[in-house]
């Protein structure tokens, strides 16, 4: 069965005040983190034949099951062979996906994939262990992956790059009628659900 979309407005952290000391909105690091945190995370060759958009919670397991499965198969004969362009869409199901979804944006592009990887990989300890604080565990992985707890501190605090997440969220919902995780867009068309390579490979046009 597949995880249903669970709007956040009752759980999204509330607003944090600037101060007086914060870095002016426009000035030219805080441009210049935010293009990065917004910036297009994808795999594959830019010009690819074909674009498959993967909207995708981190707390979903049909998602964690796709990368661990089907997703390895794609990567080696779509993405590798210069066919299929894979591009990442935040659509966070709870407040726990959409804090693992801030930190993530704030690793360089080129660390993203891996670490939505290792999310995916040790899913049921940080998110679904009740034993563990999630934070922390997200905190554990994020510093495998080079960051430092000052940046890991910035990201989950960025009401900014969680508002922009939610928008982007709210207007897939919109556009391409996406209610569930993982859903696939193709040429226009939504597609969900975790699929068998087969099934996905006959998604994309010869």
């Amino acid at each position: 069965m597949q995880f249903s979309r669970r709007f956040l407005l009752s759980v999204v952290p509330a607003r944090i005040a600037l101060t007086a000391l914060a870095v002016p909105a426009l000035g030219g690091l805080a441009v210049a983190q935010e293009a990065q945190t917004r910036a297009e995370r994808f795999v594959g060759k830019p010009n690819a034949k074909v674009t498959v958009n993967e909207y995708f919670s981190l707390t979903c397991t049909h998602c964690a099951d796709f990368a661990d499965t089907t997703f390895r198969q794609i990567q080696k004969n779509l993405i590798d062979t210069g066919v299929v362009k894979w591009v990442y869409h935040d659509y966070p199901l709870d407040q726990l996906a959409l804090m693992a979804a801030m930190v993530a944006r704030y690793l360089p592009v080129d660390r993203y994939e891996p670490f939505v990887n290792a999310l995916f990989a040790t899913q049921n300890n940080w998110a679904f262990n009740r034993s563990n604080d999630p934070k922390e565990e997200i905190w554990k992985t994020a510093a495998l992956a080079g960051m430092s707890r000052q940046t890991f501190d910035k990201a989950i605090s960025d009401t900014g790059l969680r508002d922009w997440i939610l928008k982007d969220q709210q207007e897939a919902s919109e556009k391409y009628k996406i209610d569930s995780t993982p859903s696939f867009v193709i040429n226009g068309q939504k597609y969900a659900g975790e699929m068998s390579y087969e099934s996905f490979r006959k998604l994309i046009p010869a």
